[in-house]
């Protein structure tokens, strides 16, 4: 039977090399926050407990994951990753694993560490380029100690198998060989890495665990290998979400700043950026150059290039854009259109009704088989409160028409272009406000001066 897994999220580190009054867990990567991808992987482990051990700029991370089921552990001197988990040794339960985790390491995935789910190891890769990095000493299949790079010999230095940083050891032990760690070295830090060589000593070695992609143990330092990290988990979600099935038509161009769930058949133009929680139906086409957040598109909708979703719901096929603009509280039923240069925002779109080009539609409730003609604005804000329009089905509004808010437009009802309507209007009756037409004689054009 396993026993109680307790991870450690080390995130006290100042982060100085990315020049960022940001703390550097909190740099995002696909849209999130390192150290909430972290904790993710984290909670996945199905752990007794978590705890994250803080430091520099404390108030922002805990802000950050003020609703986190964890235990805080502060780091108040920055003295090494062994001073680190010493402060999370107070949490420590004797019947315990412990797994050290890294806040600015996103791309360690489940897959890497169950295999080793009741064993004390250390995690490693065999890098081309070991720069930085601590070398493995190994005496087979087990680890004899790891030495950092700055400590580090001509003969350690041509050693490519590395250290990750990630460790899991029994609580009682891993406490044990804290209290023995020192900072003889050229840091004058504790050294987690310390650990595994006193281990050793005592006949009780590390395994190494050397995971299949190398590229997982990355961690980001600087803005540099932070890009790094964002270009390595953009292929890793892109490859994901081709083998569900995702055509994606040049998938190197398409970033993904969050989670996507994909029916059969959709398909993804280039240059297309989704970002939060996005829910494609099957047959979804997203057009070349969109940009898609928090949005849920119904089985067979369709998006033109250059569009802006942003909180949109549609709930039976549509489509929208080319170059449309719609905003939180958008909800589109089945065969609606917005074309091209339509802004929506808080706007309900009944079935069949239409909005084809150049409109503004904010705070509507608008019917079934309404055809909106160009140049249409929903006037629904008076400078302090906004305003609702209604236009009921089968509504006809002709082009360049103002509809100020709160107004309701009659079911079957006529609007005549180039009208302010400042009153509700009648069911099955044309609308019309506006000036009669003349001509002036005498008239000259003006003239440059």
């Amino acid at each position: 039977m396993s026993r109680p897994l307790h991870v450690v999220i080390l995130a006290a580190g100042a982060g100085t090399r990315m020049h960022s009054q940001k703390l550097k867990v909190l740099h995002e990567v696909a849209g999130r926050a390192m150290i909430d991808h972290v904790l993710d992987l984290a909670q996945a482990l199905e752990p007794a407990q978590i705890t994250v051990v803080f430091g520099h700029q404390a108030e922002q991370l805990i802000q950050h994951g003020q609703d986190w089921p964890v235990n805080w552990a502060e780091q108040k001197e920055q003295l090494g990753t062994g001073h680190a988990v010493q402060q999370a040794a107070t949490f420590f339960q004797d019947d315990e694993d412990v797994l050290v985790l890294y806040g600015d390491a996103p791309l360690v995935q489940v897959a890497d560490l169950l295999p080793w789910r009741d064993q004390q190891f250390v995690l490693t890769a065999v890098l081309a380029d070991a720069t930085g990095y601590g070398r493995i000493i190994r005496e087979g299949e087990h680890i004899a100690a790891i030495v950092e790079h700055k400590d580090a010999n001509e003969s350690v230095l041509a050693i490519q198998e590395v250290n990750s940083g990630i460790i899991q050891a029994p609580a009682k032990a891993l406490k044990h060989w804290l209290g023995q760690l020192s900072n003889d070295n050229q840091q004058h830090e504790y050294y987690l890495t310390d650990v595994i060589g006193l281990a050793a000593a005592e006949g009780q070695p590390f395994q190494a665990a050397v995971v299949v992609d190398a590229e997982v143990v990355k961690g980001a330092n600087d803005m540099a290998q932070l890009a790094e990290l964002e270009d390595l988990l953009q292929q890793r979600i892109r490859q994901q979400l081709m083998h569900q099935g995702v055509r994606l038509l040049r998938p190197e161009s398409v970033d993904v700043r969050g989670t996507v769930y994909c029916g059969a058949d959709v398909m993804i133009d280039k240059g297309v950026l989704l970002e939060g929680d996005c829910e494609f139906g099957e047959d979804v086409h997203i057009g070349a150059h969109c940009v898609i957040k928090d949005s849920r598109l119904a089985a067979g909708t369709v998006v033109a290039p250059h569009s802006m979703l942003d909180g949109v719901v549609t709930t039976g096929p549509c489509h929208i854009g080319p170059y449309a603009r719609l905003r939180p509280g958008t909800e589109l039923s089945a065969g609606c259109k917005v074309g091209n240069f339509v802004e929506t925002k808080k706007t309900h779109m009944g079935r069949n009704s239409k909005a084809s080009h150049l409109t503004y539609l904010g705070d509507a409730e608008i019917g079934a088989a309404v055809n909106i003609g160009a140049g249409t604005i929903t006037c629904n804000y008076d400078g302090v409160n906004k305003f609702t329009t209604t236009i009921k089905d089968g509504a006809f509004i002709g082009s360049d028409t103002q509809l100020v808010a709160p107004v309701t437009v009659g079911k079957n009802a006529t609007i005549g272009a180039g009208s302010t309507i400042t009153k509700d209007t009648p069911d099955d009756q044309l609308t019309l406000s506006r000036s009669r037409q003349k001509s002036v004689e005498g008239w000259t054009k003006p003239e440059q001066k």
